[in-house]
């Protein structure tokens, strides 16, 4: 029960998040809506520690490698992910960045030496039909200066920034760097890159006027960010990176169920389509055949017996 609570705490939050960066966009600049949200979830992270008395001293070396989560994983990112969403729903964004679990697969392989199974490649060649189909409509008339394909772009862009930061955080775990040390340092880190980017960027430090603005930035900072973070890890700990990874292939659903209420996500036929191929070939990579023919053999069972008349 434990472990469905969190699962399902997971994938509601990190679904709606997406819509809740809908108004975050327009009236105050990017980099500083994120410099808020970071030094917000940072203080919130530092305070925890305090209160729990959480070890937090780490070697140089190690704080090189977590000042590089920050970068990938706390900022940049996320920088390119808002941009994104100034050219799509938050529904398309959010299918599109489930290719996570594709580059997260290529990437282990590149820098870990990780074997990729064939179910891998299946999955894999379902999820970029799928986006194709999901692009169908703007790629039919193929622009580069068309909105859907910069938007697609700069989320696959983001997508892989978010990748490489689950990479430099597999080698701190190596390295006996705790999740909640990595993500107190890294949030940070973060926090100080934006700051930096904002100030060399002239951008101004403005503040938004709609309530919707400050209520969305509290969610984004306190459950996008903060308490999302420590259910996913927490599930990981408890049942396992694989079976936890299924969050990404769930939090879509929820994305494009609010964005079709509230955004006026209109469905195509090429929509739904590429929409089932990104999440069957998610499914595919993370179920392996033996569970799959498990599943089947039962089936079979029952097919196979006489029918009667």
């Amino acid at each position: 029960m434990k472990n469905t609570l969190l699962y399902l705490t997971t994938v509601l939050i990190w679904g709606t998040t997406w819509f809740a960066i809908e108004f975050q966009l327009g009236e105050v600049a990017v980099e500083i809506s994120l410099f808020y949200r970071f030094a917000l979830a940072a203080i919130l992270m530092w305070g925890f520690c305090w209160w729990k008395k959480v070890p937090l001293a780490l070697s140089l070396r190690n704080h090189s490698f977590i000042f590089l989560l920050g970068l990938l994983n706390f900022s940049m990112n996320y920088l390119v992910l808002y941009w994104a969403q100034n050219y799509l729903t938050s529904a398309m964004t959010s299918i599109a960045f489930s290719t996570l679990l594709l580059m997260n697969i290529v990437n282990t392989r590149i820098f870990f030496g990780k074997p990729i199974a064939g179910r891998i490649i299946i999955g894999a060649l379902l999820g970029i039909i799928g986006i194709i189909a999901l692009f169908w409509q703007d790629l039919q008339d193929f622009n580069i200066s068309s909105t859907a394909i910069i938007g697609l772009m700069l989320t696959l862009f983001g997508t892989f920034l978010a990748s490489l930061g689950n990479m430099v955080s597999v080698r701190n775990t190596a390295n006996k760097i705790s999740v909640i040390q990595g993500n107190t340092w890294g949030m940070l880190y973060g926090t100080i890159a934006l700051l930096i980017y904002a100030l060399i960027n002239g951008s101004e430090f403005t503040f938004a006027s709609q309530t919707s603005y400050w209520v969305s930035l509290l969610y984004l900072s306190l459950f996008g960010t903060v308490f999302a973070f420590a259910c996913y890890f927490m599930l990981f700990q408890n049942i396992g990176p694989e079976k936890a990874s299924y969050v990404i292939v769930l939090f879509p659903l929820v994305a494009v169920v609010f964005s079709t209420l509230y955004e006026g996500f209109v469905w195509h036929q090429s929509t739904i389509l590429g929409f089932i191929l990104v999440l069957s070939g998610n499914a595919i990579v993370l179920t392996p055949f033996e569970k799959i023919l498990r599943l089947i053999k039962p089936v079979a069972k029952v097919d196979s017996s006489p029918h009667q008349p």
